[in-house]
Order: C-alpha cells, then sequence, then structure tokens
C-alpha cells in the first residue's frame, strides 16, 4: 500500500513587486555606481561617430562655430544690436541650447536606440540614459571652446559695464560671478537625467511621442531668447508697452534654463527667479520622473 507524505511542500517565497519606489531609487542609484560602463560607452559614441574623420570630434566645435558666427552677424543687423556683446550673447544662447536639444530629442529615443544592450546586458535602465547625457556632456565640451574664442576676442567689451539695445538694466561685465556657471551647468545636467528618463519611458509606450517631440521643439526655438533677447520685445511697441509679451518667454521653461547659465558666462545681471524657476522645475521633474520609473521600469525591456 503506498504511503502518502504527510510533509507539507516547502513554502515559495512570493514574487518581489518590482513597482515599488525602493526599486527606483535602485535604479538610479546602481546606474551612478556603473560610471565606468556608461563613460566609456558615451566616449566611444564620440569616437565611433568621426571615427573615419581627419579632424574628428573638431568638426563639432566647427559647426557651432560657424553657426554662431552667422546667426549673430545677420541678426545684430536686423535688431540694431552691438556686435562685440550680441554675438557672444547668440554664441552662448546656441551651446547651451545644443545640449538642451541633445538631450530631448535624443533623450525621446534613448531605450529604443539601445534595444539591443536593454535586452541582452543585465544593467539598470538608467544606465543608458547616463551614457546619452555623458555624450551631450562631451558635445558641450567641444562646444564650449567656440564661447572661449568669442571671449578672447571680445574681452575688453564684455568686462565692462554694457547696454544691450532694448535693455532697461545695465549689465556689470564678467567678474567674479562667473563661477555661477558651474552650479548652474550642474543644475542643467541634472534636469537633463529625468527628461531624459521620462520622455524616454513614454516614447517607449508610444512610438508616436519622438515626431511630435521633434517637430514641436523648431516651434520652441524661435520663442526662447536665443537669436534675440527679451530687451526687444520692449523695443518693439516702445517703453513699457511689449511688458505683455515678457510672458512669451517667461512661460518658456527653457528660457530660465539658458538664463542660470548664459547670465554669469557673459557678466550679465542676473535675475534670481531664474533659479527658483529651475529649482522647481529640478524637484517636480526628478518626482514624475521617479513614479514613471517606479510602475514602469520592468515595462521598457517589453516595450522595445
Amino acid at each position: 500500500m503506498q504511503q502518502t507524505s504527510t510533509v507539507d511542500p516547502p513554502a515559495v517565497p512570493p514574487a518581489p513587486d518590482s513597482r515599488t519606489f525602493a526599486r527606483a531609487f535602485a535604479d538610479v542609484r546602481d546606474a551612478w555606481r556603473q560610471r565606468e560602463l556608461w563613460g566609456h560607452l558615451g566616449w566611444q559614441d564620440i569616437k565611433q561617430r568621426y571615427r573615419r574623420s581627419v579632424i574628428g570630434p573638431l568638426w563639432i566645435t566647427i559647426s557651432m562655430g560657424t553657426t554662431a558666427l552667422a546667426l549673430g552677424l545677420l541678426y545684430s543687423q536686423l535688431l540694431g544690436q552691438e556686435l562685440s556683446t550680441f554675438l557672444p550673447y547668440v554664441t552662448v544662447g546656441f551651446i547651451v541650447w545644443n545640449f538642451i536639444l541633445g538631450v530631448v530629442t535624443e533623450g525621446t529615443e534613448v531605450f529604443i536606440a539601445n534595444e539591443g544592450l536593454i535586452k541582452h546586458l543585465p544593467a539598470p535602465v538608467t544606465v543608458h540614459v547616463l551614457r546619452m547625457v555623458w555624450r551631450q556632456v562631451l558635445f558641450f565640451a567641444h562646444n564650449l571652446v567656440v564661447y572661449f574664442v568669442v571671449l578672447a576676442v571680445f574681452f575688453p567689451a564684455l568686462t565692462e559695464q554694457y547696454v544691450m539695445e532694448g535693455d532697461t538694466v545695465t549689465h556689470p561685465g564678467i567678474s567674479w560671478t562667473i563661477v555661477l556657471a558651474l552650479p548652474a551647468f550642474v543644475l542643467l545636467v541634472v534636469n537633463a537625467v529625468w527628461v531624459a528618463l521620462l520622455f524616454g519611458i513614454i516614447s517607449t509606450r508610444f512610438r508616436d511621442i519622438p515626431p511630435v517631440i521633434h517637430s514641436f521643439i523648431q516651434l520652441v526655438f524661435f520663442m526662447t531668447p536665443i537669436v534675440w533677447h527679451v530687451g526687444v520685445l520692449n523695443k518693439v511697441t516702445g517703453e513699457g508697452g511689449g511688458s505683455w509679451k515678457i510672458l512669451v518667454a517667461e512661460f518658456n521653461p527653457i528660457y530660465h534654463f539658458l538664463e542660470i547659465l548664459r547670465a554669469p558666462l557673459l557678466g550679465q545681471q542676473q535675475d534670481w527667479h531664474h533659479w527658483v524657476v529651475v529649482g522647481g522645475f529640478t524637484v517636480v521633474g526628478w518626482a514624475v520622473a521617479i513614479l514613471a520609473l517606479r510602475n514602469y521600469r520592468a515595462r521598457v525591456s517589453y516595450w522595445v
């Protein structure tokens, strides 16, 4: 007669829930610890892009310098601006804009473009975001060479007090406040990570988002004070007449990110409300990104 065992089988522990804030924060923390991985991959991206080029990554600098020079000369004449102060203004604006543009456009496809690695490399999904942001930082560093060239050419004009046409304030000129550009850029990079993380997750699920972003970003460029400055809005309708039009710039978040970095680099009067706005976007943006990472981190590998 067959005997039946009365011993209960060992209990199977329940599968851990992946949708927790602890796992979301762990993903970001573990990705940061793998700096050698995404740092090497980001640098290889630059080398691969200019693999057989004679001057290599210097094409990044040349392209930026040519664009800034052409548009600076053109719009200084159209807007009646002094070239010695307006060309540096346009140059720095383009350098910061290119960083933001690269983060937003490439951020929407950061997971889609890394489909192979996501499916075969057991790494936090944030690694791919940090790789992309690091690549944009390297691009920014190459473009910054143009700023130093322009600074050397127009140094006397930028170290003295100056007023841009249409402005109501006198800018003090470049001084020790230029050191504020460092925390401003760090804050820009911190925001770049959550932007790429959030838009990357959304775009992986809804593939129509990247084309929409690419089309909309062109409109944002013309609405952002890059080849024009806010003082021109007052000049259009006379003294104080264009004050309501300044809201076009104030409601544009990219304007505030531009100003916290551009103002110290050019020795311009800094309005501290720009830092407050950027700080608010940093807190809210990271909160939303962590929430998205908590809920959809495990699904990214299936969506790609």
